[in-house]
């Protein structure tokens, strides 16, 4: 087994998706540009998991970086998570994320296409349903028309890789839609960690609740759901990054082509719901007003996991409780150091 390589593998998603795979007996290295991240993160892991990763701090879209690292390297899969990822600043920075984004992904995929590596899974987002149908989201439902440029550059992503998957049909294309990753891990030692204000709604409760912002703003109370406020499918990150071991691992079995999977819990909650369940939780008020609705969100977002379930034989096991316990442990512990 020769490395899996995590672009973006500092992140929120993929440092916890590291925990996983070096527990798990992977041999990983993480490449960086530490734009949205810090170097702290390394040793973080390495307290978690008593194993260092290999790094690279280097931008993804650099094809000489990233020759480098394939060339002095075995590298067996990629797993991308590298790029920009907050929906509001999409919106004010459309050119920024295009850019990014697929410049990225295109230096990526030829840089593999030259070594002969033939598995990639992509962080990809429910993003890209757009508000097309009803949820629960199934993998088959209608793409596109999404609400914002990151969305969009998601969708993009997802066509450019089912492009290759036609000339290349021996490469693993694992295509990940993530629903709402929230909590952190147990150990308070890695979590979410937004510079400035959070785009997001757990880091938002949990600096509400620390008193380092006055109050929460929830975005809308006139949705048709059953309190008023957005309903979206979270997910413990956990969860979320046992399911790239789960894929990974299917992809090892000799699956080829492009397989899209739903990674959520398959249950919708409600902003309120999570005010709520936080403030039981953790014995904590997180006080909140209601703002009128940002443009782009919709009323409903969650996922029919059944195709991860049955494929991967990936399930959620963390709840609620376990999310807002976390998210506020490591906003204690972790988060300030």
């Amino acid at each position: 087994m020769g490395k899996i390589l995590l672009t973006g593998g500092m992140g929120f998603i993929g440092s916890h998706t590291a925990v996983e795979l070096l527990e798990g007996g992977y041999d990983v290295l993480i490449v960086d540009d530490l734009s949205n991240s810090e170097a702290s993160v390394l040793d973080r892991v390495e307290t978690i998991t008593g194993k260092r990763p290999g790094f690279v701090q280097a931008d993804v879209a650099d094809a000489g970086k990233m020759e480098k690292i394939f060339s002095e390297n075995a590298i067996d899969a990629v797993i991308h998570f590298a790029g920009f990822k907050a929906v509001g600043e999409s919106v004010a920075k459309p050119l920024e994320y295009y850019r990014n984004n697929l410049d990225s992904t295109l230096t990526l995929l030829e840089t593999m296409k030259k070594h002969d590596c033939r598995t990639i899974i992509f962080s990809s987002s429910a993003t890209v349903y757009g508000d097309n149908s009803p949820a629960p989201f199934a993998e088959d439902a209608p793409t596109g028309n999404c609400t914002n440029p990151y969305g969009w550059t998601k969708y993009m992503i997802e066509q450019i890789l089912k492009g290759l998957s036609l000339a290349a049909p021996k490469m693993f294309i694992g295509i990940l839609r993530y629903f709402n990753p929230i909590g952190a891990h147990p150990s308070g030692l890695i979590g979410e960690k937004p510079n400035g204000i959070p785009n997001n709604l757990l880091p938002y409760v949990t600096q509400t609740a620390a008193g380092i912002r006055e109050k929460l703003s929830i975005f809308g109370n006139d949705y048709p759901t059953k309190d008023g406020t957005g309903v979206r499918d979270f997910i413990h990150v956990v969860d979320l990054a046992k399911g790239h071991v789960a894929t990974l691992k299917y992809a090892e079995k000799g699956a080829c082509g492009v397989e899209i999977f739903n990674l959520g819990t398959g249950v919708g909650y409600s902003v309120l719901d999570i005010v709520n369940t936080f403030e039981r939780v953790n014995g904590v008020k997180v006080p909140h007003v209601f703002a009128p609705r940002r443009p782009g969100d919709i009323a409903e977002c969650y996922s029919n996991p059944t195709r991860a379930n049955t494929i991967l034989g990936w399930k959620t096991a963390k709840t609620l409780d376990d999310m807002c316990r976390d998210a506020w442990n490591w906003q204690q512990k972790g988060s300030r150091a």
